[in-house]
């Protein structure tokens, strides 16, 4: 064979990672750039699925510290002293510590996605299962904490590396940052539920066991963050509406500035007429259309709380919009958005009574409640507001601002019910399969009783 000829291109198979790289190919592959697989997905799962891994990481690090949360509940029920409870930690990060090698070595090799749930499934029984060691049993609960050390060796060095296959460059840095966020945020909430589960059922054994079921029914959490942005889009359009409307009216012309007490409470009658009706017709309306639907789709109620928040965001829109040159078509459109909204109250409820177990129920809606008020409408009046003040700077003496910088500062509801309306749309994908299990688990209850 001639210099000249060209040479033959072999052909090297990586099979651990379904790899196939031309050795002889003059376009080397960069070393920023992951292998090319054989089975590539598209943009959109690979978000979805950088966002599965983060909230699984969530869970993992809530895990972590929920006994802590609940230490002296522990310390009490078994009579162990500071230094056996701290053993309690020891053993969970001295398993975590000697099993990553191994899995990392794994992980490399097979599989990942089998390994990665192999080690949750054994992280998740035995979670559930130290939350029924008896009295005269600590070195079981030392045994089972231990092994609860597999499920966060098998994910925390198997989940990095999947998100740096799906994602090169920046991109990859700023999804990697996402993963790791969920690490102080998890940790902090780990205390937070373990110990609000803890006051609330009376034993802190449930702290362990009510995760396990109600934090990995996706419908459940899905459906509580969208009931959490509906919070938050009501709270905040209940409480600004009125004066957001008589800035409005007084930007047109139509009234001057309240200088005086009392001010005009025009706008607070009329608005409340329109919440009053209009929740009334919303409410009627989602059930009469939820009973219609029900038997023919199964993922009818999500699809229907979707389509509401999803189409009251536009609305809402026009709205603030409209304020400043018609105020009766400002009060059209929020009356076709509050009762598009309108449309999911009754519908929510029952989403919760058929996902979740009736032994789970009560907790699981104290927590929806408790999530839902924390981060909607307990906090979306004081953010509108602190907005509006921020950018009172540029601009400290016209009324037409005042009207503006509130405009502009509103404008974050529409926004948010439309997150909603993508948190509800996701829970619809899970719900008849969570519906499903719970069913299953509530007549397995019923034959063992």
């Amino acid at each position: 064979m001639t210099s000249n000829q060209p040479r033959p291109r072999t052909r090297l198979s990586l099979r651990s990672n379904s790899v196939h790289y031309d050795s002889l190919s003059t376009e080397q592959p960069d070393s920023d750039t992951p292998f090319m697989r054989t089975n590539p997905i598209s943009q959109k799962r690979s978000y979805i699925a950088v966002a599965v891994l983060c909230y699984i990481n969530l869970l993992n690090y809530m895990d972590r510290y929920t006994i802590a949360g609940v230490l002296l509940s522990i310390q009490n029920y078994f009579g162990i002293p500071d230094s056996t409870s701290g053993l309690l930690q020891t053993v969970f990060i001295c398993s975590f510590m000697f099993l990553a090698p191994i899995f990392g070595y794994l992980g490399d090799r097979y599989n990942r996605k089998i390994i990665m749930i192999a080690g949750m499934i054994v992280w998740i029984i035995t979670t559930l299962g130290s939350s029924f060691v008896k009295k005269s049993d600590f070195w079981v609960l030392v045994l089972t904490r231990a092994l609860v050390g597999t499920g966060e060796a098998s994910y925390s060095t198997i989940a990095p590396t999947i998100i740096g296959d799906l994602f090169t460059g920046t991109k990859r840095t700023l999804m990697i940052s996402f993963f790791y966020i969920f690490i102080p945020v998890g940790s902090g909430l780990g205390y937070i539920l373990g110990a609000t589960i803890a006051n609330a059922t009376g034993d802190w054994r449930w702290a362990l066991r009510v995760r396990e079921y109600i934090f990995y029914n996706r419908s459940f959490v899905w459906s509580s963050l969208g009931v959490t942005a509906m919070a938050f889009v009501t709270g905040a359009l209940a409480f600004w509406t009125p004066t957001f409307l008589s800035r409005a009216q007084v930007t047109q012309g139509l009234r001057p500035p309240c200088k005086e007490e009392p001010c005009n409470p025009l706008d607070s009658y009329i608005f409340g007429a329109i919440t009053v009706v209009t929740g009334i017709v919303g409410v009627f309306l989602g059930t009469y259309i939820s009973k219609q639907l029900r038997d023919r789709l199964p993922n009818a109620d999500p699809l229907i709380c979707a389509v509401g928040m999803l189409s009251s965001s536009p609305c809402f829109f026009i709205a603030i919009i409209l304020a400043a040159t018609s105020i009766p078509a400002t009060y059209t459109f929020i009356a076709i958005g509050e009762t598009l909204l309108s449309l999911n109250w009754a519908i929510l409820a029952d989403i919760l009574l058929y996902v979740v177990v009736p032994t789970r129920r009560a907790t699981a809606e104290a927590l929806q409640i408790m999530v839902c008020h924390l981060l909607g409408d307990a906090g979306s009046p004081y953010l509108i507001g602190a907005i509006s003040d921020a950018l009172l700077k540029y601009d400290q003496e016209s009324p037409h601002w005042d009207f503006r910088r509130l405009e502009y500062s509103i404008l974050l509801c529409p926004i948010i019910g439309i997150l909603g309306g993508v948190f509800f749309f996701m829970t619809s994908l899970y719900i008849k399969e969570d519906r499903k299990a719970a069913e299953l688990l509530n007549s397995g209850n019923n034959v063992l009783l």
